[in-house]
């Protein structure tokens, strides 16, 4: 199983960056939530227990609710208009952004994933503050009264990449959170 998350993900690092320069805040959306909501989790699958398994090299770095905040400085960061605009105008600064993310979210689904049974609770905390955080992002751009940023082809194609945020990436940090705290409570119910 981990071994075909690893290759699973593997290949949706590059179908990500290919819809994030397809263009327009539509193609932008989808190549961010492939990179820290779909390939993040299923390398983090991959590579846990691993000796490249971010919690397993860096322990005491790997808390859960701090990579739930890096992650959140990360995705809201890249979404202010400066670091947009830089983004935007391809390049180095593409792949800064776009490494970024799948950076910040490898280490998240690393820290939740790979957290003992003591820190689970905080590995749910933070998926479900991620899912939180994912809905009010999409919400504010996919319900701007106009465009906010340049490479969006219209106010159709930035609400629609505000459904895309608030589906796919509000959705699968719900979704962990969610099975997270369901092995949780399965766990505390189960006799010793």
């Amino acid at each position: 199983m981990r071994r075909a998350a690893l290759l699973a993900g593997l290949a949706l690092v590059p179908l990500g960056w290919a819809a994030a320069v397809a263009g327009g805040m539509t193609g932008h959306m989808a190549g961010h939530m492939i990179a820290v909501a779909l390939a993040a989790p299923l390398l983090a699958v991959g590579l846990g227990g691993s000796t490249l398994d971010p919690a397993r090299r860096w322990p005491a770095a790997a808390s859960p609710m701090a990579s739930m905040l890096v992650e959140l400085v990360v995705v809201w960061g890249w979404h202010l208009p400066g670091p947009r605009a830089l983004a935007d105008a391809g390049g180095a600064w593409f792949a800064v952004e776009q490494g970024s993310f799948l950076a910040a979210g490898l280490w998240l689904w690393s820290a939740v994933l790979g957290t003992g049974r003591e820190r689970r609770a905080a590995g749910i905390g933070a998926l479900l503050l991620t899912s939180m955080h994912m809905t009010l992002l999409g919400a504010l751009v996919g319900l701007a009264p106009r465009t906010l940023y340049g490479h969006s082809h219209g106010l159709e194609d930035q609400q629609l990449g505000g459904v895309v945020m608030l589906t796919i990436g509000a959705g699968s940090y719900l979704i962990g959170g969610l099975a997270m705290l369901g092995t949780l409570l399965r766990d505390e119910g189960a006799p010793t």
